[in-house]
């Protein structure tokens, strides 16, 4: 339903899109080696394991093993990454990385609440919108919307920028320091 426009998408149905950003294609069959994908036509996509860029509009095969399901993100994406957790207050969240997926003008809105409770519900919250502008290179990590008890007043933000570069590792492009203003960030 994301890509009404491309008829192609119509009949697939070993694969779905994860949000907004993310297409995942499960490996369903035992033992396969590899898996075809198709990455729907009028964008561009990134191999969440390789960073490799794609364009849509065509079927790929990819590689599977044990360890590996296709996964790929859609251009324009913005990704956060807190810290490995087994439970929400386990560590503090005061250093996020933040993946910007470039090829696209991109929106993301952090969401974060008291983690225990319904206090949200009485709009005990806040959220800080996150814009990425492809044409400017500029990601705007804006003011912070909204308050609860225990919120984190100063954080700091890790940007990464994917950009097609098959390198597997994510290198960090810049480090931020958020104290709830909004913060303009020229990459």
């Amino acid at each position: 339903m994301d890509f009404a426009k491309d008829k192609k998408v119509l009949d697939i149905d070993n694969e779905y899109m994860f949000g907004h950003s993310f297409l995942v294609a499960p490996v369903t069959e035992k033992g396969a080696k590899a898996q075809l994908v198709y990455l729907p036509a009028g964008k561009i996509w990134y191999d969440f394991w390789t960073n490799e860029q794609l364009q849509g509009g065509k079927q790929i095969s990819k590689e599977t093993p044990i360890d590996i399901m296709p996964l790929y993100v859609k251009a324009g994406s913005i990704i956060p990454f807190g810290p490995k957790v087994q439970y929400s207050s386990e560590k503090k969240w005061d250093n996020l990385e933040l993946r910007v997926y470039t090829g696209a003008n991109g929106e993301f809105t952090l969401y974060e609440d008291e983690k225990d409770n319904y206090n949200y519900e009485k709009g005990t919250y806040s959220i800080i919108p996150i814009k990425w502008d492809e044409q400017t290179g500029t990601l705007t990590i804006d003011k912070r919307q909204g308050k609860f008890n225990g919120m984190l007043n100063n954080r700091k933000f890790k940007i990464v920028i994917v950009n097609g570069n098959k390198d597997k590792s994510t290198k960090i492009t810049k480090k931020v320091s958020y104290n709830g203003e909004k913060v303009i960030v020229k990459l």
